[in-house]
């Protein structure tokens, strides 16, 4: 099998505007662009638990399409600015998505994002199903 883009409708402006796929599914493995919480045409709110739980809703969206869940998702990497300000609402916010056996996880502290007032960015990489 090559290489298959996943694109919800929902993150449509990430090909049309980024020339980017929300996801690739390159067979046995799913390799995400890195989900944000900001808004379509408008500043992101500067509430970090909004833009957590939008950024998690991306993921979820883009696992769907693909036809899987959290419980595919094998590795997590995050990437905050004020990690120590937010990551008590990000872990609690991440425990309603993610299940034993639990992915692995790197959290990295960065300077900025494209989209000023972004503050998380969440990247993964899934496993599809052997029947999927």
């Amino acid at each position: 099998m090559g290489r298959k883009p996943i694109e919800p409708e929902s993150l449509r402006h990430y090909v049309e505007d980024w020339h980017m796929s929300p996801a690739i599914d390159t067979g046995a493995l799913v390799f995400f662009t890195g989900m944000t919480g900001h808004t379509v045409g408008g500043p992101p709110d500067p509430d970090a638990r909004v833009q957590i739980e939008r950024a998690f809703e991306r993921v979820a969206a883009t696992l769907a399409e693909g036809g899987m869940h959290f419980g595919n998702v094998v590795e997590m990497t995050t990437y905050h600015i004020g990690l120590r300000d937010h990551l008590a609402v990000f872990r609690e916010i991440r425990d309603r998505h993610v299940r034993q056996p639990y992915p692995a996880w790197t959290a990295i502290e960065v300077a900025g994002f494209v989209t000023p007032g972004i503050i998380c960015e969440i990247r993964v990489i899934a496993q599809k199903d052997p029947a999927t």
